[in-house]
């Protein structure tokens, strides 16, 4: 069944009524054109989305209109374009607020689409995205990119430590991994390692640890657990401890890829979502599979999908459709795959991401399981609240002014009264299905 939403419900729904008066008026969009939203932070990021808006417009013979907006600021302008009837036919969502946006009743689920579509093939999508864009049994997206973490590392600095490189396809163990940035970090200003002090790099340790933020049927958090508890401990422990990360300047604003382009750090987390950005590095660098804990190496797997807003209907829903299909058809996923992007969500459309840098290829073999490993990252439909609080006083730890332990047990309370208003969120998108 159909969701219809009025503007006033979806209002009361994404939780920003008070926002109407502010940002409603008439739309200027060209009827019959093909809208859509994106984040975009760099030129390199805008010449892709140029090249995909060509390729709209070469396709369905209509004029593409995209929004790009700076990825710090998307997910606050698409509430304000969902909430006030001015969002595109179709939005890009991270895969982290899909959910989000499901249980909210923001977008629509794509089912009854996908079954009418014989031409649509859902199963060249990898299972990985496939699963992040699956809200309550309904899928919500159609993905363009899906990744797991990988540890990116300086070639130069480690031929020039007389270091080989570590095989980009066998996991390091965590000992090992800390061995080598202890002894990667001992000349002055040289760091062995680089992440952001925060839960979206934490998860994949805990993953690796056999752990969780959350048990299995997310009704409380699990980040008291003693694998999750080890997890965090090691990460904290290279900061504080081993002292082989740079220096944090400013817990909001630290960026690892920053520290990486500096030159001076041997490993960095990251996703392959960089590369695009990592070429500009002024020095050889490569990717290898994430470091195994005592599960294995479980990075977290992250992906992206455009959606299409539960107000987009009749003539314009056939529209938003096409669009849809053809923003993550194989022929614009190698848009996005040749220009080192990201990895597409497509199989189909794997080939096209290729080096530099040279062990690139890698990124396919842990998705299709034949390395490494990877964990979808489990959200909730309420993860930026989750994630806020989260980053409130975690960070801290990174800086050693207070411990893992003290942390988590003020944390697990109210990250289970969270998840318990998680499980409203689900009941009240259940009920309005019926």
């Amino acid at each position: 069944m159909s969701i219809e939403l009025s503007r006033r419900s979806i209002l009361k729904l994404t939780g920003l009524a008070g926002l109407g008066a502010a940002v409603t008026g008439c739309s200027t969009t060209p009827s019959g054109a093909a809208t859509w939203s994106m984040w975009s932070s760099s030129p390199a990021e805008r010449k892709v989305w140029d090249a995909f808006s060509q390729y709209v417009e070469q396709q369905l013979k209509v004029e593409s209109i995209p929004t790009l907006t700076p990825s710090s600021g998307y997910p606050t302008k698409l509430d304000l374009q969902l909430v006030s009837g001015t969002a595109g036919l179709v939005t890009a969502v991270n895969g982290l607020l899909l959910q989000t946006y499901g249980a909210r009743g923001a977008h629509r689920p794509l089912n009854d689409l996908i079954a009418a579509d014989p031409d649509f093939d859902l199963d060249d999508f990898y299972p990985a995205i496939r699963k992040i864009a699956t809200f309550n049994g309904q899928t919500y997206g159609i993905g363009f990119d899906v990744a797991p973490t990988v540890l990116y590392y300086n070639k130069t600095l480690l031929q020039k430590q007389g270091i080989a490189p570590p095989s980009p396809t066998e996991p390091m163990s965590w000992a090992t991994f800390r061995e080598l940035a202890i002894e990667l970090s001992g000349p002055a200003d040289q760091y062995g390692f680089t992440c952001a002090p925060a839960i979206d790099d934490l998860v994949s340790w805990i993953y690796s640890a056999g752990g969780n933020v959350m048990n299995a049927e997310q009704t409380v958090s699990t980040l008291d657990a003693p694998e999750a508890l080890q997890a965090i401990q090691f990460v904290v422990d290279l900061f504080v401890k081993d002292k082989v990360t740079p220096p944090i300047t400013n817990l909001v604003t630290e960026s690892a890829l920053a520290n990486f382009l500096e030159g001076n750090v041997a490993f960095m987390q990251n996703g392959p979502w960089q590369v695009v950005n990592a070429r500009k590095a002024e020095f050889d660098w490569d990717v290898m599979v994430f470091p195994a804990g005592p599960a294995g190496s479980l990075p977290r797997v992250s992906g992206s999908t455009f959606a299409i807003p539960s107000a987009v209907e009749g003539e314009e829903l056939d529209l938003a459709w096409k669009l849809v299909k053809t923003l993550t058809s194989t022929g614009a996923l190698d848009i996005y795959a040749e220009a080192g992007r990201n990895n597409p969500a497509r199989m189909s459309s794997g080939s096209a991401f290729k080096p530099p840098p040279d062990n690139l290829g890698i990124v396919q073999q842990i998705l299709a399981g034949k390395v490494g490993g990877g964990h979808p990252f489990d959200v909730t439909t309420n993860w930026n609240q989750v994630k806020q609080l989260l980053g409130q006083d975690l960070p801290r730890t990174f800086l050693g002014q207070v411990s893992v332990a003290e942390v988590v047990d003020g944390l697990k309370p109210r990250l289970d009264v969270l998840m318990q208003q998680h499980q409203d969120n689900i009941r009240q998108a259940e009920a309005r299905k019926r």
